[in-house]
């Protein structure tokens, strides 16, 4: 209770404005599609600004994940016919430039604001373009965003029937070998066939970052999860890139039947294979299910 007392006597700092606490992005390797990651503090602002930045031309998408608001972007840059209430705000550019990934915002009044000085303000922004907002100003800001790779870690067999979670071990991993370079994005638990080999319940987990260092990074997971996993038969696999479903149809595979090694040798070309016990099989299975938490819990046995 100490700190809200400090603040009603003192007063707020910024009253008008919620900066972002992290944003991040991601982009191919021709630089024409874009994942912007946005780290939000207000509920009702994320859910408000999702609702008006999908009507963007340059939007190909957008969903919430957890406290992030994802946008597929296609690389270019547009007008917006903006419309108070309508269309109050929108995403009007976006480019990949060497390393970097630049983000063009605009609104009206409220929505202003948090195109400009809350997204200008956000954590991870290397440095920013921002008009003054507020009232009902048209307003916006262009940020620059350091240029990352997707990098998916896919794990599986870990523990022993007397002890050990790879889901807990795979989640403290990520958070321990996240850092500036390396933004731990989600965690995935993904239910596989119960065949007879499992622990107990037969999932395989996927770990999502955002990484200017995916060499790094991998090697940094790896090294402790070979210090701390209990199984002889571990399996890690790491697919770097903006989109994994040419995995699709073999995870699904692994999904609904046991599956033999030749099965998995088909697909080692779009991974990294970093740790080559039989769990690799569920390891590789879980990557292109990052995220897809519906599909990725149901327990495909018909």
């Amino acid at each position: 209770m100490e700190n809200n007392r400090a603040a009603v006597s003192e007063g707020l700092t910024d009253p008008y404005v919620v900066a972002y606490p992290l944003i991040a992005a991601v982009a191919d390797g021709e630089g024409s599609r874009i994942e912007l990651v946005e780290f939000f503090d207000c509920l009702g602002g994320a859910h408000w600004v999702r609702r008006h930045y999908a009507q963007s031309p340059i939007v190909v998408s957008a969903r919430t994940v957890g406290a992030t608001t994802r946008y597929v972007l296609r690389a270019g840059c547009v007008h917006l016919s903006l419309e108070g209430s309508r269309f109050p705000a929108g995403i009007a550019g976006a480019a990949v430039e060497g390393d970097e990934i630049a983000v063009t915002y605009l609104g009206m009044g409220g929505g202003g604001v948090g195109a400009s000085a809350c997204r200008a303000r956000g954590g991870g922004v290397i440095r920013a373009s921002c008009d003054e907002s507020g009232g009902g100003k048209l307003a916006g800001s262009t940020i620059w965003l350091p240029r990352r790779e997707r990098v998916v870690i896919g794990v599986d067999d870990t523990d022993t029937p007397e002890e050990g979670a790879t889901w807990t071990l795979v989640h403290n991993i990520a958070k321990a070998v996240a850092d500036a370079s390396s933004v731990y994005l989600s965690h995935t638990i993904v239910q596989l066939y119960p065949v007879p080999e499992r622990t107990k319940n037969c999932v395989a987990c996927a770990v999502e970052f955002a990484s200017s260092d995916p060499d790094g990074l991998i090697e940094r997971f790896a090294a402790l999860l070979r210090r701390h996993t209990l199984s002889d038969e571990t399996g890690m696999a790491a697919y770097v890139g903006f989109d994994p479903s040419l995995l699709r149809h073999y995870g699904e595979t692994v999904k609904r039947g046991k599956v033999a090694w030749a099965d998995l040798e088909a697909v080692l070309g779009e991974v990294r294979v970093v740790m080559d016990g039989h769990g690799l099989i569920g390891a590789v299975a879980a990557i292109p299910f990052y995220t897809d938490y519906g599909e990725a819990t149901s327990l495909w046995t018909g």
